[in-house]
């Protein structure tokens, strides 16, 4: 069986730490936690074999969106996932740069507001063209 492609959202916790989920997997608890992104990202492969340990051991069929284990999880960051990794970007300064409206970016890493999916892909958009002037740089 072909591994199955599943987005997984890093996010910041309410205390701090990381979150994780997969919007895609409706109907099944499937999250990670941990106080670094590494740690959340293991315990979401821990809850995972946790799930189909318990369709195991009650002799279960295991829900076809769990792919029977077999899921590669890609991961993308919300907003305030993107900040609490990468602290160095000034918000201000970022959304200057990427013409972007600066009160309304620090309410998308606070999670007061969610971009459009228009607005998001111009902010990944710009965060790219940043990540190209960078790759030029030497010293």
């Amino acid at each position: 069986m072909q591994m199955k492609k599943t987005v997984a959202i890093i996010e910041k916790a309410s205390d701090g730490g990381y979150g994780i989920y997969c919007p895609d997997l409706t109907g099944v608890a499937l999250y990670g936690y941990g106080l670094t992104e590494k740690e959340a990202k293991e315990n979401l492969h821990e809850n995972l074999e946790s799930i189909l340990e318990y369709y195991e051991e009650e002799k279960r069929p295991v829900p076809d969106l769990l792919h029977k284990g077999k899921i590669e999880f890609e991961y993308k960051y919300d907003f305030s996932g993107f900040f609490k990794t990468y602290p160095f970007f000034n918000v201000s300064e970022l959304a200057l740069e990427i013409g972007v409206n600066s009160s309304l970016l620090r309410k998308y890493k606070s999670g007061l507001a969610f971009a459009s999916g228009e607005q998001r892909k111009k902010i990944e958009s710009g965060i790219r063209a940043i990540s190209k002037k960078l790759g030029t740089v030497r010293f």
